[in-house]
């Protein structure tokens, strides 16, 4: 006999919450290329990104977003990068 509730534990819950976890974490490094470094960073966010996609269906507003900010960091990051004479990587 169990005493742990298995309803509670399944795997497609916990993959759909590290899916946003990693969409998450692409925005955030999505943003952070914008600051530093955005040719070494961003296309990190992007791999996150893409992971996260293959992960979720409940999520995928959040991955789409992931994307679109993804593009407009990386845009926005080169800009300032060669602007500002600072190295792109």
């Amino acid at each position: 006999m169990s005493t742990v509730d298995e309803s509670r534990h399944r795997p497609s819950e916990a993959r759909e919450a590290v899916a946003g976890f990693l969409a998450s974490a692409s925005l955030f490094a999505s943003a952070l290329g914008v600051a530093h470094r955005p040719a070494r960073i961003v296309p990190i966010a992007i791999v996150l990104m893409l992971v996260a996609a293959v992960m979720t269906e409940r999520h995928t507003k959040l991955v789409a977003w992931a994307l679109g900010i993804a593009v407009v960091c990386w845009m926005l990051g080169m800009t300032v990068a060669v602007v500002t004479e600072r190295p792109l990587y």
